[in-house]
């Protein structure tokens, strides 16, 4: 087939998708730039305070137990919260959400929102697909809301964390 010969095009769900994706991503990123800036400026009070934040980096995300000559290390997590949540089990999950009161917590909104703005865009193109008669397409978006809400939901475990 000759290039010349293929459809440039976009479809009506690819427009549809793209233009959610577009709006949802300039959303996300000046709800960025807005909660990041509340962080730095001190606007809101941080779990961790911004001049500790750097100590941190170095320790693992999880606890490490002894292994073969190697000390027991606690990790980022348990370390966080032990030194400042003081909550019976360290943030995990979405449990961050019951931390947005803090501005390092509050961070964690619009990147939520990046990471949900695919689902949004799948679940406004069925409705084009099912309209075009296109049972392959529409099935395959129904089930991929299906998984993305699935993963999110934290219903799946994977990992050790």
């Amino acid at each position: 087939m000759a290039i010349q010969n293929m459809q440039t095009q976009a479809g009506e769900e690819q427009v549809v998708y793209a233009k959610i994706l577009e709006k949802g991503m300039y959303f996300g990123l000046l709800l960025m730039v807005i909660t990041f800036a509340i962080y730095v400026f001190g606007i809101m009070k941080p779990a961790v305070p911004l001049n500790e934040v750097a100590n941190y980096w170095k320790l693992p995300v999880a606890t490490h137990a002894a292994v073969a000559g190697h000390p027991a290390k606690l990790g980022y997590l348990d370390t966080i919260n032990q030194n400042f949540l003081h909550l019976d089990q360290p943030v995990t999950g979405w449990g961050w959400m019951k931390l947005i009161n803090y501005s390092d917590f509050l961070n964690f909104i619009p990147v939520a929102i990046l990471a949900g703005i695919t689902l949004l865009c799948y679940l406004a193109i069925i409705p084009v697909l099912q309209a075009k008669k296109d049972t392959a397409y529409t099935v395959m978006a129904i089930l991929e809301v299906l998984i993305l809400t699935l993963a999110a939901s934290g219903l799946l475990a994977v990992g050790g964390h």
